[in-house]
């Protein structure tokens, strides 16, 4: 099978890099199409041998880039395309469809309650939304949670398949050389007792509750942020007004696997923490905590579908609601509780990257094996 993945961009971001990943192990001739921003998450797939296309795509409104997107995929001959994030996703179908493919798939990452991927959901961007869902196949929700918000919004039920985001189990395992490795290149005293956040730096992640519990926890407390985004400046004033900017360690983007570039991979950094929080309230399922749960992190969260859909008895996981007081007790609860032992938990083997593959192969083959034949504009070949 040949499929093409069509995605908004490709730098550094959860959707990207999860779309890294599940190349490595999908079972089909996979190539690439990035509308915007051809960043580090597109070097990486080149290095994995994937064929990565910039269409560059001058905005929104860029109409432009629909005839050169359907060129394109007429050209690749493709069994199935695939979008991803909501640009990709509204333009991919349409174009999908005009070049005559016969599977169109669609992942939803980043659907919460009142946002999408950041923007405000408007009726719009709904209607926009749904008018594109309909040229498609099927649309993945990556947790029984996004499914449910797609039915609200209109998706029918029968058209909605949930395909979880996979992690790689191995990679995130707690390895006490990298610990060592990645506190030593950021300047983390041997002492410190390490609260990680990581994501895109942005209002919704509300990683100003975690530089405000700060302030209310002891000097050997430090936080570790990993991620870029618009917010970064903003938080780096935060964290001068509550006198602990010289607690608080802003990474930028990191790599989800080596690509070549100076300090620690996520992985490593990972390693490096002795928690994770996330105290962003609409999450559409909550990697960055699967991912501390297979190095053997405890967590606390606000908002988790990836937890909540599977609620088995995790030791060390806790919801934790409010703000900056109620975080910075959370915080100092679990550092009183000591050290545990850094193994797996069930959630992280429950969302392995190997069963996820699998079940999307799944949904790939209905859809080309249901879709019938199209010719040019969308309309069945006899």
């Amino acid at each position: 099978m040949r499929a093409l993945h069509i995605i908004t961009g490709l730098g550094t971001g959860g959707a990207e890099q999860q779309l890294r990943l599940l190349l490595r192990h999908l079972p089909a001739d996979c190539d690439v199409v990035t509308l915007t921003n051809p960043g580090a998450v597109a070097e990486g797939l080149a290095a994995d041998g994937v064929r990565v296309t910039h269409l560059g795509m001058g905005g929104n409104r860029d109409l432009a880039a629909l005839p050169r997107l359907v060129r394109l995929i007429r050209a690749g001959g493709y069994d199935l395309v695939h979008t991803h994030l909501y640009r990709a996703c509204v333009y991919g179908r349409f174009a999908a469809r005009v070049a005559g493919v016969r599977a169109v798939i669609a992942t939803e990452h980043s659907l919460g309650d009142s946002q999408m991927e950041g923007r405000r959901l408007t009726a719009g961007v709904r209607g926009l939304y749904l008018a594109s869902e309909r040229l498609g196949s099927a649309t993945v929700a990556v947790s029984p949670t996004v499914a449910e918000r797609l039915k609200r919004w209109g998706v029918p039920a029968s058209r909605i398949e949930v395909v979880p985001n996979g992690i790689d189990v191995d990679r995130f395992r707690f390895d006490p050389e990298r610990r060592e490795r990645a506190r030593r290149h950021l300047g983390l005293p041997e002492d410190a007792w390490v609260v990680g956040g990581v994501g895109r730096l942005t209002v919704g992640k509300r990683f100003d509750v975690l530089v405000r519990a700060l302030a209310l926890l002891p000097d050997e407390c430090r936080l570790l942020l990993v991620g870029g985004g618009p917010e970064e400046d903003a938080l780096r004033r935060t964290a001068h007004e509550a006198g602990v900017a010289g607690r608080v360690v802003l990474t930028g983007e990191r790599p989800y696997v080596p690509d070549g570039s100076p300090g620690p991979d996520l992985p490593s950094l990972t390693s490096a923490m002795d928690l994770l929080a996330s105290p962003s309230t609409e999450e559409a399922f909550g990697l960055a905590a699967v991912e501390a749960l297979a190095s053997g992190l405890p967590v606390l969260y606000a908002s988790c579908p990836a937890i909540e859909d599977v609620r088995p008895p995790t030791e060390g996981v806790r919801r934790v609601r409010g703000g900056p007081e109620e975080y910075a007790r959370a915080i100092a609860e679990v550092r009183a509780a000591g050290a545990r032992a850094r193994t797996a938990s069930e959630v992280a083997h429950h969302y392995s990257i190997t069963h996820c593959a699998a079940r999307l192969t799944d949904v790939y083959a209905a859809a080309v094996s249901s879709s019938p034949s199209l010719s040019p504009m969308g309309a069945t070949s006899s």
